[in-house]
């Protein structure tokens, strides 16, 4: 059972990580669809906005209540962030609401907070809004896919990119429907490392085909990447722990690198692909979350 100050500051880094994720995957969703799917635009950006309310809400929560190790460790917002947002709305034409990242670089961490029912409860209803939500974009996600594969309409998104959404979507709410009863998920180790060791896998799959085929020592190193992770997966089961997880946070470490290197490229316009600035710097954070992740279970 978690004490009331841990259901708090967990529940507030869960929500500032994921629900910018979310919003985001919604964002590549509107401007990935064409004009004939009007009508799925507009819920996209509808349930982008309305994810981008609850962030803004949870930021307003955050600060001196999340911990210094959550801001440190760059998976709520990177150095690139902002840049990547203003290039990538410039260039789509779809809007994103950059005043929560800049709200969200003067946000301060603490070790330690006194925790009020007032707080508790405002963090409750916010789980609570975003559970709701959630199960709204999981619907309209799985609804995108059917279509797309019953040829109803035209997404310049990966089948299997669309399905890796979604997944995150729902870790998000198993994660949040644990929290609302005070806990958090219990999962195997294997369970644990090997959804974010296929998350990064699938990374570099899609960096892969992203780039353009000229970007060969790019292509080359996200092959490697991905046959690295998905050897991971398949380790799991005959390591140790303390042999997986280091060879996991190895791997994620090298693969962060490669993203914020590629991150920079994209934002300086020196590398040939179809990748938005903003996804580089998006499965950036991703790596850094699973990094923190990794962290705290070698602890």
């Amino acid at each position: 059972m978690l004490s009331k100050e841990e259901f708090i500051r967990i529940s507030l880094e869960v929500n500032l990580f994921f629900q910018r994720i979310m919003k985001e995957h919604l964002f590549f969703i509107e401007t990935a669809l064409h004009p004939p799917a009007n009508n799925h635009i507009a819920e996209a950006k509808t349930l982008k906005e309305s994810f981008e309310d609850l962030l803004m809400e949870a930021v307003s929560y955050a600060n001196g209540v999340i911990s210094e190790t959550a801001i440190g460790s760059h998976e709520l917002v990177t150095p690139f962030t902002l840049r990547a947002e203003q290039l990538t709305s410039t260039l789509t034409g779809a809007g994103l609401d950059t005043q929560i990242t800049i709200a969200e670089y003067q946000l301060v961490g603490a070790a330690d907070f006194h925790s009020n029912r007032w707080l508790e409860d405002a963090v409750t209803d916010l789980n609570r809004r975003s559970y709701n939500l959630l199960e709204l974009v999981i619907a309209f996600q799985k609804r995108i896919i059917a279509e797309s594969a019953e040829c109803k309409i035209f997404i310049s998104l990966y089948p299997e990119l669309l399905e890796h959404v979604t997944r995150e979507a729902e870790l998000y709410l198993d994660i949040l429907r644990s929290l609302q009863q005070r806990r958090l998920p219990e999962k195997p180790l294997c369970a644990e490392l090997n959804f974010w060791n296929n998350i990064m896998a699938e990374h570099a799959e899609f960096i892969d085909g992203f780039l353009d085929p000229t970007e060969k020592m790019l292509k080359e190193a996200a092959e490697n990447f991905a046959d690295r992770f998905d050897k991971l997966v398949k380790y799991c089961m005959r390591a140790t722990e303390r042999q997986i997880i280091r060879a996991s946070m190895e791997a994620a470490q090298e693969i962060r690198e490669f993203k914020r290197a590629a991150t920079e490229g994209l934002l300086n316009c020196s590398i040939k692909s179809i990748i938005p600035p903003l996804l580089g710097d998006h499965v950036l954070r991703e790596a850094n979350h699973f990094l923190r992740l990794l962290q705290l279970l070698r602890r």
